[in-house]
């Protein structure tokens, strides 16, 4: 059954998302409200525009009508025959049969369908208001288009939209502001909760904390402390132990060998037996006391140190103790340092198993160099026959051995990975080695500190 990947959302997102949603609704809604409120209002001051307009013609029209009755008076009223600019409002002056006595110059020659009844009319093309005189043989209707109370609504209304898609883009910019400042303390919180490691148990500062994450940085500086504890009693169990388990490992091997030296025949073959055994579990009592070592964290440095010379001194003290180790061969790139925040004592450890892995599976009549250079890249390489992909897995899990008859834990490799990822350098292995048809080559790679070349 395939397992569902869950991909974590960021709450700085998600609250922007939210936001920014949340008011560009707001103000759609308003601007819309605003669109609707403005066009009854409009309707409302076209509509009181419209009666007094007419209601005011008509005294004029009929006293116009009265003066036009005597010849020598000219009218002064514009009629049909009027040339003028567009007109807003158009107008018809009706008597009672419905026949138009004159008219504006914009408007239809036809007469309008309004009745003539006093009061406001509505058609598909015009908004009227019918004024009339007191002795009803005049009608005055006066027509506004309805194209233009549209017209009027909708630069109303991007008046009022306008603005609203300026003021999102900017809202926007603002939420996301306010939002990572307000969450900034979340976020430090965070990171300084996620170097935490083995190596890292310094309390979170919580001083500048808000109020509300206080508790969580009280929480999680009582886990360190919990945890710094339990560090310390594993690394001291680890130290005590490894004293414990040499001394009568060693002393049941000197009292073997006291005794091969008093046996002959079959006897002593087999007390031989017994210090061949005794010798594989001392190696695999330190092989596990290192994997220890290295669970509990102690691949991490407080100080600065200079790893170039733990690596001599390793070399050096190989070639001493063990006749095999003539075959190594340290080559020092002119310049080289490796110089950083890291732990000695594994670094020591490390070299200890890649170099003893070298001398024990690499062939007997091969050199195995060592190559520290001057980009932080430290090389171990030995003769051996080309391994597999699967095999080069294979060696790197915990207990691993590949096709081979040396004797050995197949904990080589782990411990060093281990304590090189606590150390924060690079560990990678090839086979064959670099620039060759066959071979066995360890990378140790060293960022984590200041690396000088």
């Amino acid at each position: 059954m395939k397992q569902q990947k869950i991909r974590a959302q960021s709450m700085t997102r998600r609250l922007i998302l939210w936001l920014t949603g949340a008011a560009t609704a707001f103000w759609l809604i308003a601007a819309g409200l605003g669109v609707s409120v403005m066009h009854d209002e409009f309707g409302e001051i076209f509509d009181g525009s419209l009666q007094e307009t007419a209601e005011r013609l008509v005294p004029m029209i009929v006293t116009d009508l009265d003066r036009r009755k005597d010849p020598a008076y000219p009218p002064h009223l514009r009629d049909e025959s009027d040339d003028a600019g567009e007109e807003y409002l158009v107008y018809q002056v009706r008597d009672a049969k419905g026949d138009i006595l004159f008219r504006s110059h914009d408007a239809p020659a036809k007469p309008f369908g309004a009745p003539l009844k006093r009061g406001f009319w509505t058609d598909d093309t015009y908004r009227f208001f019918t004024a009339t005189s007191a002795d009803h043989a005049v009608f005055v209707q006066v027509a506004d288009a309805l194209a233009n109370r549209s017209e009027a609504s909708t630069e109303g209304g991007m008046a009022l939209f306008l603005p609203v898609l300026i003021l999102i883009p900017v809202s926007v910019l603002l939420i996301w502001l306010i939002v990572r400042r307000t969450l900034a303390p979340v976020d430090d919180l965070r990171r300084a909760i996620e170097e935490k490691d083995g190596g890292n148990m310094a309390p979170v500062p919580s001083g500048t904390l808000p109020r509300e994450l206080r508790p969580i940085a009280r929480s999680v500086n009582h886990l360190l402390t919990r945890l710094q504890s339990a560090f310390d009693a594993e690394r001291e169990f680890t130290a005590n132990s490894a004293h414990e388990l040499r001394t009568p490992i060693a002393g049941a091997l000197a009292q073997t060998q006291m005794l091969i030296a008093e046996l002959d025949g079959p006897k002593k073959r087999r007390a031989q037996q017994i210090e061949t055994s005794l010798v594989n579990l001392g190696h695999t009592a330190e092989k596990l006391l290192q994997l220890a070592r290295a669970e509990a964290g102690i691949g991490t440095g407080t100080t600065r140190v200079d790893l170039a010379r733990v690596l001599e001194l390793v070399v050096t003290d190989f070639e001493r103790g063990d006749p095999a180790s003539r075959r190594l061969r340290l080559h020092r790139a002119a310049g080289a340092k490796l110089e950083g925040t890291y732990s000695e004592d594994a670094f020591a450890i490390v070299l200890r198993n890649l170099i003893e892995n070298a001398l024990v599976h690499g062939r007997a009549d091969e050199p195995v160099d060592i190559r520290l250079e001057t980009n932080g890249v430290v090389r171990i390489v030995n003769g051996a026959a080309a391994l597999t992909p699967d095999e080069l897995a294979a060696i790197r899990k915990r207990f691993g051995r590949g096709n081979t008859a040396s004797p050995g834990s197949g904990l080589g490799l782990s411990i060093a990975e281990r304590l090189l990822q606590q150390m924060n350098a690079g560990f990678e292995v090839l086979s064959p080695a670099t620039d060759r048809a066959d071979g066995f080559e360890v990378v140790l790679r060293f960022g984590g500190g200041e690396v000088a070349g």
